[in-house]
């Protein structure tokens, strides 16, 4: 393998840029156009899929058993579900997180026509008022309302300014970047892992890397939803390696300052053989990792393979303290979970059978007894 140069302030400024893009599920274009463009730009060809779903190619000295990398744009938001008498917005929301953590937001809503700014508050907000109340209301989205920063007193009001059922709302992500290397922000679930990608796709465009087997780098729009990546791989992928993050926390083995392989997750297993040739690189090459298993996630891998693809899918993760949520990662992982990326993809492939989507027993592998 060449020795491993990647671009970190590369890496950190596609990270502040994409974190800059509101992007929740359903409301991805922008997110999607820079990122095809970047791509373009690094010399890539790229392609998308109807809805948004982007592809890009690096051709290998061999085209098959090709392989894919995935990350997904899409994060977590929330949709108008009402328009009150009170002159504010009742909502609901997109993707799975929990309504304690939209309390105190500051969000964009996008009208058909503009975009408006306002805060996400529980019915009672204010202790002047409620009191003890402020601290006894059950935590819940039909507990939560949107106050839109402009003169709207009543629904005609709000009808006014074009309101409408269905708008979708997007969650000020608020990034700081630490010097300790602390990121705090929200949806670094997946941004942060979209700029690690990234940050490979340079490196191999820039310095020229000749790889083993052609590689795919894939965007997915719809991973918080459950769909992600059944809608890009095309059927000619042999092995796909999901991006996204690991939780450490009391009961979970991840790393905050490392890269974290998943072992299985609420889907089940990933695959045995392209996971531990994951491990192996980390071991060989100096990589700080672990390993863990999720009950309560799952990733686009999940989605590839429930679409019938019959494809070896991994997990490799940065760590994302309070995941959907308040998120804090560290730069440490980053460098590691791109390091490992990076030693992936010249790295040749799992199997070589795996080229043929139908093969005789010869040369299947087989697992420790």
């Amino acid at each position: 393998m060449k020795k491993l140069l990647f671009d970190e302030a590369y890496l950190v400024k596609t990270l502040k840029n994409l974190l800059e893009i509101p992007s929740p599920t359903g409301y991805t274009d922008r997110v999607v156009h820079y990122a095809a463009e970047e791509l373009m730009k690094l010399g890539l060809p790229v392609e998308l899929t109807r809805r948004g779903a982007i592809r890009a190619d690096v051709s290998g000295q061999q085209k098959s058993p090709d392989r894919a990398i995935v990350a997904h744009l899409d994060t977590l938001g929330a949709m108008v579900k009402g328009l009150k008498d009170n002159g504010r917005l009742a909502l609901w929301p997109v993707g799975s997180w929990n309504a304690r953590f939209a309390e105190g937001a500051r969000v964009n809503i996008f009208t058909d026509k503009e975009t408006y700014c306002g805060t996400i508050l529980p019915l009672k907000s204010s202790g002047h008022t409620f009191n003890e109340e402020v601290d006894s209301q059950p935590v819940h989205w039909d507990n939560l309302e949107v106050r839109v920063d402009v003169v709207a007193d009543s629904r005609s009001d709000l009808i006014k300014c074009g309101f409408n059922v269905g708008d979708y709302i997007a969650i000020e992500p608020q990034p700081v970047f630490h010097d300790s290397g602390f990121i705090n922000s929200r949806h670094l679930d997946n941004k942060a892992g979209v700029a690690c990608l990234m940050a490979c796709a340079q490196a191999v465009t820039q310095q020229g890397w000749a790889l083993p087997v052609d590689c795919h780098f894939l965007l997915t729009i719809s991973e918080e939803v459950g769909s992600g990546a059944s809608h890009v791989l095309h059927g000619d992928v042999a092995e796909m390696v999901s991006i996204d993050n690991s939780t450490p926390a009391p009961g979970q083995n991840s790393l905050e300052r490392g890269v974290t392989i998943g072992m299985m997750d609420s889907s089940g297993p990933f695959d045995y053989h392209l996971t531990h040739k994951l491990i192996d690189l980390c071991i060989k090459e100096g990589v700080p990792h672990s390993r863990d298993v999720f009950k309560y996630y799952r990733t686009d891998a999940a989605s590839a393979i429930e679409a019938g693809n019959d494809i070896r899918t991994s997990l490799v993760c940065f760590g994302a303290d309070s995941s959907h949520g308040w998120e804090r990662t560290h730069m440490d992982s980053l460098r590691a979970l791109t390091q490992l990326l990076c030693h992936y993809v010249q790295s040749p492939p799992t199997l070589r059978r795996d080229k043929e989507n139908l093969a005789p027993l010869k040369g299947f592998p087989t697992q420790h007894i």
